[in-house]
């Protein structure tokens, strides 16, 4: 049977979405989206600059790739549809990536602006693939606004801390009929195998890969992380027990 992953009506081969902030040089990007594989490319509105060449983030994306454009900066619902409108005026597409932050020390999405604006922009034909807080209720509000998945954090953005919010994940992984994507927090390989373990349909990764010793190497681990996770999840993973179990006989071979 075929694994698939369709969001927005476009069938994804490989789940690893990818972000494009933090490196230190955008010329590199090219290489690391190769090395991973991936298809889904975030990227801020305010780093399009179409006056600069060198700037310009989307002269480093390749034309396969679906641009998800991000409403980074907007810090409630009607600054998030203003920049999403913007960025699908500007050549962008209707992907979208809700963020709406106005906790300036821990970067927690703002979950009831973020409901608001995806019903207005799912109406208006945008996918909309919503960051949020990882709570079960927020999960089903956003469902019903329309949204294409929910994306809750693994710990704060740009932290590298891991899976922190592993079992609230979990239970909107279980009780959604979406595509679940952690976004934010994974600081290493293992952490995306952890997360597709549980289920999850993808994962979102940029600080870890921008911030390695060599992206591009960063990427593909990330990449055959996310392909090992997603097997072992198809496979059925074995059940924990609270003593040993020997996996051979002890007695009767003397």
């Amino acid at each position: 049977m075929k694994d698939k992953l369709v969001i927005g009506g476009r069938e994804l081969k490989n789940r690893l979405f990818i972000g494009t902030g933090k490196f230190s040089n955008n010329r590199i990007i090219p290489d690391v989206i190769k090395k991973s594989g991936a298809e889904v490319i975030t990227v801020a509105l305010r780093r399009i600059d179409f006056g600069s060449a060198e700037e310009n983030m989307l002269n480093y994306i390749p034309e396969d790739c679906i641009l998800m454009p991000n409403t980074s900066g907007a810090r409630n619902a009607d600054e998030a549809v203003r920049i999403a409108k913007l960025a699908r005026a500007s050549g962008c597409g209707n992907w979208i990536k809700i963020e709406v932050i106005s906790d300036n020390k821990y970067l927690l999405p703002d979950n009831f602006e973020t409901v608001k604006a995806t019903e207005i922009l799912a109406k208006d034909g945008f996918v909309v693939l919503p960051y949020m807080s990882p709570d079960l209720m927020a999960a089903k509000r956003i469902k019903e606004a329309g949204a294409a998945a929910v994306m809750p954090l693994g710990a704060p953005i740009g932290t590298n801390k891991g899976l922190k919010t592993k079992e609230l994940v979990k239970i909107i992984v279980d009780e959604i009929s979406l595509p679940v994507i952690v976004d934010a927090g994974l600081g290493k390989p293992s952490e995306a195998a952890e997360c597709m373990e549980i289920g999850v349909a993808a994962v979102l990764v940029n600080t870890a890969i921008a911030t390695a010793g060599n992206p591009a190497v960063m990427a593909e681990a990330f990449k055959l992380a996310v392909k090992a996770g997603r097997k072992a999840y198809l496979s059925g993973c074995g059940t924990t027990n609270e003593f040993a179990n020997a996996s051979s006989p002890l007695t009767g071979f003397l």
